[in-house]
């Protein structure tokens, strides 16, 4: 909650070091957490509909780790809100407020189809492996499961349950009204636990699903966060699973699956060709928009598939269209008319087992080891859309849905976050940090590209750059997995630098947390530039690179 207390009750965690608060933000005395146990949340503290909820369990965890690691001592709240829809599951929530409290707050993003609390403990996306996690610098942090409970042990990740999308609340939950009750909620936890005080900063970090969810508060909760990091976001959600469908009947198709030998031979020609073009060979692709790699320089003889050293016909034309935008002929109550496609021909890692295009072909039933975004196209397609566990989703053709025409449209009206009028949010002295590799393959860059520019468009581009960035790493995947560079910089610290004091990033740098990497940077750099090795000082530092082209004044 924007700035709700006075500067006497401020007390901030800086480099990592934890500050007691004076006594009207201390924790109340020992034995308090506890108290909060089967404290009722009144649905009248919750600006959306429910039937309020209770605290369920109230635990003191001790101090733990040393360093970047240590966490303080604080109290594990887990709360239930409950649906209006009796027969819709709860909202499940956690809140862990710190002994030593620095007065601020951080909500976590899910990913997915949620399902599960994310971890309160955590980092922020692409966050700093050597600087405090949220919590460890004195973070009040909370999360919830977005509004339904993913089976256990669902194969292959909780993430993929779809199955909830049979009840309409949960849907609308999970669509971004779990976000507004659960900040609600978790506000009300804090103020009962400090005594009144609430927050002076809020801040917001998710990515992929939870890079949505960053979206979606910054569009429709404008004062509640003074900053947010948006990550990888999937923030045109019903249009992604619109792409999923296309890519899953392109690779379903006789011979067109490209197996994962084939997958990793077409990635390392592909950055084999075009890395290098930043001035250094380095197994990083830094100039993706410039990188154009014709697969037909891998087919096979006659154009069959004879071996894993080259392509065949249906598995490059299945490349080119999966690479290439996706374009729908009719309307969709969001506006949205296509997806960008993926730049698997200039970049991006499909060879990831579980994020990638997996190692099967998809099929009916859906096999698990097949790509997670044809799996989420088929919970989807089964849950959400057709509302029938057993329809087959191969048969639903994204282009020419149909009799399905009209129920995929009002589900985009819910799951596309694609409001780039974020004045509100600015006026309300809001920040956006928005992140995404380059390398992605499972949410396209492309995509993050497309509604930044019409936040420009809209807002104004130099109004634009008053209040957020957009930041391409190159070499950088999907949640940082196996990646060619895996993203990691202090992110909450520019934002609060920026949030708490107006001092916006300059020349931030993002170092690559691969092991073997030796812990090599890159500048950081604001769309539409990209790093270029200058050819002068080390190839592992930053200081040897210049953002390309340099940004306008």
């Amino acid at each position: 909650m924007k700035k709700a207390v006075a500067a006497t009750g401020l007390a901030l965690a800086l480099m990592g070091t934890t500050t007691a608060l004076p006594a009207a933000h201390a924790a109340p005395g020992p034995g308090s957490c506890a108290a909060l146990t089967g404290r009722t949340i009144p649905a009248s503290v919750i600006g959306l509909p429910t039937t309020g909820g209770e605290v369920t369990a109230a635990t003191p965890v001790a101090a733990t780790g040393t360093g970047a690691t240590a966490t303080g001592a604080y109290c594990r709240v887990d709360a239930s809100l409950h649906p209006v829809d009796p027969g819709a599951p709860d909202i499940h929530l956690r809140v862990a407020l710190p002994v030593h409290w620095n007065g601020k707050a951080m909500m976590f993003g899910g990913g997915g189809y949620d399902g599960t609390v994310p971890d309160v403990t955590g980092n922020v996306p692409f966050g700093p492996l050597d600087r405090p996690r949220p919590l460890g610098r004195g973070y009040a942090t909370f999360a919830s499961d977005s509004g339904h409970q993913a089976t256990p042990g669902f194969p292959p990740t909780p993430s993929l349950d779809g199955s909830f999308g049979l009840n309409d609340e949960a849907v609308r939950n999970f669509a971004g009204d779990a976000l507004e009750k659960t900040v609600d909620a978790a506000r009300h936890l804090i103020r009962l636990h400090y005594a009144g005080a609430v927050p002076t900063h809020t801040y917001f970090a998710g990515g992929s699903s939870g890079g949505r969810e960053a979206l979606a508060v910054a569009q429709r909760r404008p004062r509640d966060f003074d900053g947010v990091i948006a990550a990888y976001p999937a923030w045109n959600a019903a249009s992604l699973d619109l792409f999923f469908g296309y890519e899953a009947q392109l690779l379903s198709r006789p011979g067109a699956f490209l197996g994962p030998a084939q997958q990793d031979l077409l990635h390392r020609r592909v950055v084999a060709a075009c890395d290098g073009r930043d001035g250094l060979r380095d197994g990083v692709v830094s100039d993706e928009r410039g990188c154009r790699f014709d697969p037909r320089t891998l087919r096979c003889p006659h154009g069959l598939d004879t071996a894993d050293t080259c392509l065949s016909d249906p598995q490059i034309h299945a490349v080119e269209a999966l690479s290439a935008p996706l374009r729908w002929r009719y309307p969709l109550a969001s506006g949205e008319r296509g997806y960008p496609g993926f730049p698997f021909l200039s970049g991006a890692d499909m060879t990831t087992p579980l994020l990638g295009m997996g190692a099967v072909a998809p099929g009916h039933p859906m096999p698990t080891n097949s790509g997670y975004g044809v799996q989420f196209w088929d919970q989807w397609v089964r849950h959400f859309v057709t509302r029938d566990p057993s329809f087959d989703a191969l048969s639903l053709d994204p282009r020419h849905p149909g009799a399905w025409r009209q129920r995929i449209s009002d589900l985009s009206a819910l799951q596309d976050v694609n409001n780039p009028d974020l004045r509100p949010f600015a006026r309300a002295g809001g920040k956006l940090l928005i992140l995404h590799g380059t390398a992605d393959e499972l949410v396209s860059h492309r995509s993050t590209v497309d509604y930044f520019e019409r936040v420009q468009q809209r807002v104004g581009k130099r109004a634009t750059d008053a209040f957020a960035r957009l930041y391409l790493v190159p070499g950088a995947n999907h949640a940082n997995i196996d990646a060619s560079f895996a993203a990691s910089w202090d992110s909450l610290s520019a934002l609060e630098d920026w949030a708490e004091r107006d001092t916006a990033p300059v020349r931030p740098v993002v170092t690559d947390a691969n092991p073997a990497a030796h812990g090599r940077t890159r500048p950081l750099c604001a769309h539409p530039s990209w790093p270029r090795y200058t050819g002068v000082g080390s190839p592992d530092s930053a200081a040897g690179f210049t953002c390309f082209p340099a940004p306008r004044p």
